[in-house]
């Protein structure tokens, strides 16, 4: 799984509430500690349904 954030995000800190192991918000921006994932697909899944502006994209490998 790849995840990445487009410029969409505002920063607002929901999918670092429901995944703070992967996702990180750093100076209004998310950002994604790719070396997480594994392991947490469920809850980066989750964290792209709930973002408010549909920042989150994610890709198989």
């Amino acid at each position: 799984m790849h995840i990445s954030i487009s410029s969409k995000c505002v920063g607002c800190g929901a999918c670092s509430a429901i995944n703070p192991e992967v996702f990180e918000i750093n100076r209004n921006f998310a950002v994604v500690n790719s070396a997480n994932i594994c392991g947490n697909e469920e809850s980066c899944i989750d964290a792209a349904i709930e973002c408010p502006v549909n920042a989150i994209n994610i890709y198989e490998n």
